[in-house]
């Protein structure tokens, strides 16, 4: 992978793209798309200490041992929901870790021992079947039951010749005997410590993403996260948003967003903020670069908990504070905005705004991705070379201006200049990114 990352004076050593970032209210050369989260989470079943890249539309029962439908994913289910305005996420990077003192369910008949693929209480749920076959003689359908269900079922006469499966492996010899059903016992959850989420970040390394997702309350834990995201901006030229709840922690970061409100479902499910920021963050990964959150709403959520004053709100957003209201039975977001609360000349006001951090990831991991594929080590540095780089950069800003992401753009905007060494260049732009219309003040003249 080439480097990437930040910069600020051009000393850099390996090839790469560094990217910086100066608010003037306020470069892939066609927009990319997102809709990518991460997330670890300990789970009953599935593959442990890998990251595993689903889609939005695969099955979810390999992963965790449930249908999507089923009550024990309806945090996959509030994940997958978007708003009644923007998309849901299209892809998910999980990783369940093994956690401390994790076992594997097992069930033994005759000579034959059926041991869960996974570690976990999940492999509980699973029953052995052997059935001897009226019209073979020595011969015995094999079956694994879940929830009343065969998942797995194979006609064999001997132990050898049961092929491991996506829900048990087999061991033993000899021929097979008939056994009425056996339940699997002894599969029990690992307990997660800190370690496994330091091995979690060191997995997901290698990976893009847009948002990374932690609904625990571990403090550490958070904080590592976010040196994580920031680690991946600064030193790496990948932008991404880290979402946590009630965080104590005052991580003022346009890169960590926090959300302090829970919600109640139509159907009475009460969900807390560490359990509602997998909405959040679904959310969060399918917002284009050019679409807000403020005032979207939560699908089939019908209140939120705590319920704040006008100006608790006030003081919870002045925080820094992700937060959600109720009306009428509609669940909306208060203010789409993030932890950054230090104003500064490098870093202005519009850095609160989550769309305007969206469109700042877009064009860095733009720049980052198609100017390592087409332009390093391809283009000469010369004033033709650099006529290239610039024409490059506009046609892309005036993509995201069409799509409302920018404006007021001027080919005189963008600057593209010779660095300080025979290899690099200078790329200076003066961006206008645009917002959403959030405050509406109506004067009213009545007759």
């Amino acid at each position: 992978m080439a480097a990437g990352g930040t910069w600020s004076t051009q000393n850099k050593v390996r090839p790469g793209v560094y990217i910086r970032f100066r608010s003037k209210e306020a470069v892939r050369l066609t927009v990319g798309q997102r809709g990518t989260v991460a997330l670890c989470v300990p789970l009953t079943w599935g593959p442990v200490n890998q990251v595993q890249e689903l889609d939005s539309t695969m099955n979810l029962i390999p992963f965790t041992g449930f249908d999507i439908s089923d009550k024990e994913n309806v945090l996959f289910q509030q994940l997958l929901k978007g708003t009644n305005r923007t998309a849901a996420p299209t892809r998910m990077l999980l990783y369940r870790p093994e956690g401390k003192g994790a076992a594997k369910a097992s069930a033994e008949t005759g000579t034959l021992t059926a041991t869960a693929k996974y570690p976990g209480s999940r492999g509980n749920g699973l029953t052995l079947v052997v059935a001897a076959q009226e019209d073979e003689e020595d011969l015995f359908t094999v079956s694994l039951i879940l929830d009343g269900s065969v998942v797995w079922q194979q006609a064999a006469a001997r132990v050898e010749d049961l092929a491991d499966n996506d829900w048990a492996d087999f061991s033993g010899s000899g021929a097979l005997t008939a056994g009425v059903g056996t339940p699997f016992t002894g599969g029990k959850d690992g307990t997660v410590e800190g370690t496994d989420y330091t091995a979690f970040l060191q997995a997901l390394a290698p990976y893009r993403f847009d948002v990374l997702l932690y609904g625990g309350d571990d403090g550490t834990v958070q904080q590592a996260m976010a040196a994580f995201v920031k680690d991946l901006a600064d030193n790496h030229g990948r932008y991404s948003q880290l979402v946590v709840a009630d965080a104590e922690t005052a991580f003022d970061s346009p890169y960590v967003v926090n959300l302090t409100s829970g919600v109640t479902l139509s159907d009475g499910t009460v969900l807390t903020p560490g359990q509602t920021a997998w909405w959040l963050a679904g959310a969060l990964a399918g917002a284009a670069f050019n679409q807000s959150l403020t005032a979207a709403s939560y699908p089939d959520a019908v209140s939120v908990a705590p319920l704040l004053t006008d100006s608790q709100m006030e003081q919870g957003l002045s925080r820094g504070e992700f937060l959600l209201n109720a009306d009428q039975g509609t669940v909306r977001v208060e203010q789409d905005i993030n932890t950054l609360t230090t104003i500064s000349q490098e870093m202005g006001v519009s850095g609160r705004k989550n769309r305007v951090v969206r469109l700042w990831a877009a064009m860095a991991n733009d720049i980052y991705d198609q100017f390592v594929r087409n332009f390093l080590g391809v283009v000469h540095n010369n004033d033709q070379g650099r006529s290239r780089l610039k024409a490059a950069i506009l046609g892309y800003l005036l993509q995201l201006q069409a799509a409302d992401g920018i404006q007021n753009l001027d080919p005189d905007d963008v600057e593209v200049l010779p660095g300080s060494e025979a290899d690099s260049v200078t790329v200076n732009l003066a961006i206008q990114s645009v917002d959403s219309v959030e405050k509406i003040y109506v004067t009213m003249e009545l007759a």
